[in-house]
């Protein structure tokens, strides 16, 4: 069977135009070729489309399946054209993106030297508000987001994810000792956030679950904040491995409690309203930073 693209054309453009005159102008061709061009798909599939009298066509069952398929494959067809289309499109303009602080820091300011590179054309602002509920508020394109999220009137897309480390300096350790179980945080300073809740319930497993709540010996807003806390040894800190990674590597921050951990993973996502008008600046920048994750 040797279907191609025009035949599928032809025969959509018969049922929406009611008539293979109306069709024969849509296509450019004579009432007669469109005539002739059905047939032959008809030969193809070895089945009727279409009943046809003097006064109207109606369709069979076989061809209401086909005209289904027929047009999600036009459809498909379309869409992969257009992708193609706009890659080869510069994509230009202001493209602006808010992340929190460390993801900020540690997983985008890194890599803008290469994105701007190869995008000279995009004007980017980068902004940090993690209570940012409004993008069109606040004038932003992407916003990354590191959670559970909770509005469904944007569109969402799945970055990448990272675990979470109980960490302390070498030498808080050395001055206070180490943690062996989870109920031993009891006697240490811990670093939390301040009006997070949900950053102070740490992936650990003891008696009473799989999540410790803790109270902060001291608070900050800013996770970086809670970092540089931890890096100078003013106590134990839970923090994603995405802005802990090279302190950990380094050996500046030392893992504890690590057969209590249960292994939790933060979901990072970047969110933006559907817009065409933005859906180029958007993807191109989506599709780079996932690599880089």
């Amino acid at each position: 069977m040797d279907i191609n693209s025009d035949d599928l054309k032809t025969f959509i453009t018969v049922i929406d135009s009611g008539t293979l005159s109306a069709a024969s102008v849509h296509l450019g061709q004579t009432t007669s070729g469109v005539s002739r061009a059905l047939s032959r798909l008809e030969d193809k599939l070895a089945t009727s489309l279409l009943t046809r009298t003097t006064r109207r066509m109606e369709l069979t069952e076989e061809g209401h399946l086909f005209l289904e398929r027929a047009r999600a494959i036009l459809g498909a067809m379309e869409e992969a054209e257009e992708t193609i289309r706009i890659r080869r499109q510069k994509p230009a303009g202001r493209l602006c993106v808010d992340a929190a602080s460390p993801f900020m820091l540690h997983c985008v300011v890194p890599h803008m030297a290469e994105f701007r590179a190869m995008y000279p054309e995009i004007k980017l602002e980068l902004s940090s508000n993690d209570q940012i509920t409004d993008l069109i508020e606040h004038r932003t394109d992407i916003a990354i987001r590191i959670g559970t999220l909770t509005d469904s009137t944007l569109h969402a897309r799945a970055l990448t994810s990272s675990p979470l480390h109980v960490l302390a300096s070498p030498d808080y350790l050395r001055r206070h000792g180490t943690p062996d179980t989870p109920e031993d945080l009891a006697r240490h300073s811990l670093i939390g956030f301040a009006q997070y809740e949900q950053g102070n319930n740490w992936p650990l497993r003891h008696a009473a679950g799989n999540s410790l709540p803790i109270t902060p010996s001291i608070a900050a807003s800013s996770g970086e904040t809670l970092r540089q806390l931890a890096l100078t040894g003013q106590g134990i800190v839970c923090l994603a491995d995405f802005m802990t990674r090279a302190d950990i590597e380094a050996g500046r921050l030392v893992k504890i409690l690590e057969d209590s951990n249960t292994g939790f993973s933060q979901q990072i996502h970047a969110v933006y309203y559907r817009n065409t008008l933005l859906a180029q600046r958007i993807s191109c920048f989506l599709e780079f930073l996932q690599k880089k994750l």
